[in-house]
């Protein structure tokens, strides 16, 4: 039988199981004896017929029947007489059904509206409309179904239903108008202790969602102040956090300081904190953690990648075998948890293999890569044998570990082009990559990444005129790549020409990420070529503390020696060589000031 005829003949059974059975007092006894005398009214049971009649169940029929047909217009204007004539929620809902899936958006709305007004009470005609006056972005219409949906909850369900309110209403298109309708909703809770900080929560979305961000932060504050120890405030300080309002920072932190905090918001934390490149920060919120926590295997996940991040080697080792053990230990579950479990084993892997092959253990690091059996991670596996290759001499064997990758989509072509052109940079054949990055931009000519890459090869082969081209273009097509301006500042400043422009493109990228120490590093650079020793190791020291690299290690080694404080700067770059001895920065530098760092690394 057509799956559309059996709907409808269950719903038709259904609406015949209004016909019930009403208890109602017998006939009493006439008789005179006195063993009747006293005895209970004694009940049978009579049945009275349904409001549903045979004319109701024929329309209820042909509906269904007309829908079946192809004529869901004429099935959906049958259904809902039918749900007005016998006043039955199962109808209404049913030609609001009909109305969506012949996508009439109004007609689902007279079907709504003709429920809500039949069933005023009705939670599910309340959400029907509303739901349907969202989806028609019809925000100032939903204002009344809201204020109705918060009325009907039940007080212990009210919070959860504040709570659920921005998940709709943050896809209406117009999000400002959204937001106000939340907040005249919410007028009546924000001044009760039980439901302000939900409320004030719930606000504070909106407001992020409709980009006000200082509105955001105010309703975060308020919710907090009302509701100390609820996870929503901190959640929403740290989307805050991450969108640039360093003063949520304090709200996360009131939280975390707190009884009890929640373990999602301990990890989400140092997820922003990285995002941040707040690295040993990070990191000593993980250790925090995992110390409390010893079988949480994310944190231990994330705590060992910063570390090697970080080049904490014999740390990251530590940490990422913990993970390992604690992922054997685990039980199996749904399809996408194990897809994400593969995921982050095929992270560790990749992690412990460039261990080992910054310690050139090289078959250690292969047998770490031949554990991977992750599709997704393929092109990283491939691309890091390809390394090992490389690093053995074997470059040819490398590019064709790369080459042979299979290519499903575009995006398979685009990894494997980046993998090739890292591969071809890092060992130094720079036209190669150069001509690779070429074929990509020709491919995808308005994509700023791509550019920016292709530039910094113009950079490497000395065409600096086009560098520059380069960048502009990025600097156009994305206003807010902060690495393009910096990337033609530090150019300009470590050439020594235009430096007052080189120091107005290095402060407009540190304004978008004004902790970044790489970025601190080509401003305290630039002031250094300015003149302004002190200003510059003021800020090159800073750089170098946040994040301790052979680079930034260079430059303020350098200032250092200028000032005439030598045995400071030389005990600099020796620390900068023991991070990356290779790096070409440091090893000019100290090169051209002639200083001695002994044989010592």
């Amino acid at each position: 039988m057509h799956r559309t005829l059996c709907q409808a003949l269950l719903l038709m059974s259904v609406c015949l199981s209004a016909a019930h059975a009403q208890s109602v007092p017998a006939p009493q006894p006439t008789g005179t004896d006195k063993g009747d005398a006293g005895t209970a009214p004694v009940t049978e049971k009579r049945v009275t017929n349904s409001a549903l009649s045979a004319e109701l169940l024929y329309e209820i029929l042909l509906g269904e029947l007309n829908v079946q047909g192809g004529e869901p217009g004429a099935g959906y204007s049958l259904i809902l007489n039918a749900a007005r004539k016998n006043n039955d929620s199962r109808l209404y809902q049913r030609a609001v059904e009909l109305a969506l899936q012949s996508r009439s958006g109004e007609a689902a709305l007279q079907a709504a509206r003709a429920w809500r007004q039949a069933q005023p009470t009705s939670r599910a005609a309340n959400r029907a409309l509303l739901q349907i006056l969202l989806a028609l972005n019809r925000i100032d219409d939903a204002l009344e179904p809201l204020k109705a949906e918060l009325a009907m909850a039940g007080s212990e369900d009210l919070p959860r239903v504040i709570a659920a309110i921005p998940r709709s209403l943050l896809q209406a298109s117009d999000k400002a108008k959204a937001a106000a309708i939340v907040e005249q909703a919410m007028a009546g809770y924000t001044g009760e202790a039980r439901t302000a900080g939900p409320a004030w929560s719930a606000i504070g979305r909106m407001r992020l969602g409709s980009e006000d961000l200082p509105g955001a932060l105010s309703a975060a504050l308020k919710a907090q102040a009302a509701a100390p120890d609820a996870p929503e405030p901190a959640m929403l300080g740290l989307e805050l956090l991450e969108a640039k309002q360093p003063k949520a920072e304090a709200l996360v932190l009131r939280y975390l300081e707190g009884k009890n905090p929640s373990t999602e918001i301990q990890m989400a934390y140092a997820r922003v904190l990285t995002g941040l490149r707040r690295f040993n920060e990070a990191i000593t919120r993980l250790q925090n953690l995992t110390r409390t926590d010893k079988e949480l295997a994310q944190a231990w996940l994330l705590l060992g990648t910063l570390q090697l991040q970080e080049q904490q080697r014999d740390a990251a080792q530590s940490s990422l075998t913990v993970f390992l053990d604690l992922a054997k230990a685990r039980k199996s579950g749904s399809p996408e948890e194990e897809q994400g479990h593969s995921r982050a084993l095929a992270q560790a892997y990749l992690s412990l293999a460039q261990i080992a092959e910054d310690r050139k253990d090289y078959p250690a690091a292969e047998a770490w890569i031949a554990r991977i059996d992750n599709a997704q991670a393929l092109v990283g596996a491939q691309s890091r044998r390809a390394s090992l290759l490389a690093r053995q001499g074997k470059l040819p064997q490398a590019l064709d570990l790369i080459r042979t990758l299979p290519e499903k989509d575009a995006a398979d072509v685009r990894m494997k082009t980046m993998a090739e052109v890292e591969l071809l940079r890092d060992n130094k054949q720079f036209q190669a990559a150069y001509d690779a990055l070429v074929k990509a931009v020709n491919r995808e000519p308005d994509d700023a990444s791509l550019l920016y890459d292709q530039a910094m090869l113009a950079e490497k082969l000395a065409r600096l005129d086009e560098m520059e081209r380069l960048l502009r273009r990025v600097m156009q097509l994305k206003p807010d790549y902060h690495h393009a301006y910096n990337a033609l500042g530090y150019s300009l400043a470590d050439r020594n020409v235009r430096l007052t422009e080189a120091k107005q493109l290095i402060e407009k990228a540190l304004a978008s990420v004004p902790d970044d120490p790489f970025i601190q590093d080509s401003l305290g650079w630039v002031e250094f070529r300015m003149g302004n020793k002190t200003t510059a190791l003021r800020i090159l020291e800073k750089a170098y503390s946040t994040r301790p690299d052979a680079e930034i290690s260079a430059h303020l080694g350098e200032v250092l020696w200028s000032l005439g404080m030598r045995s400071r700067a030389i005990a600099v770059w020796k620390e900068g060589r023991r991070l990356s001895p290779d790096n070409e920065t440091l090893i000019e530098t100290v090169k051209r000031l002639r200083a001695s760092l002994g044989s010592d690394i």
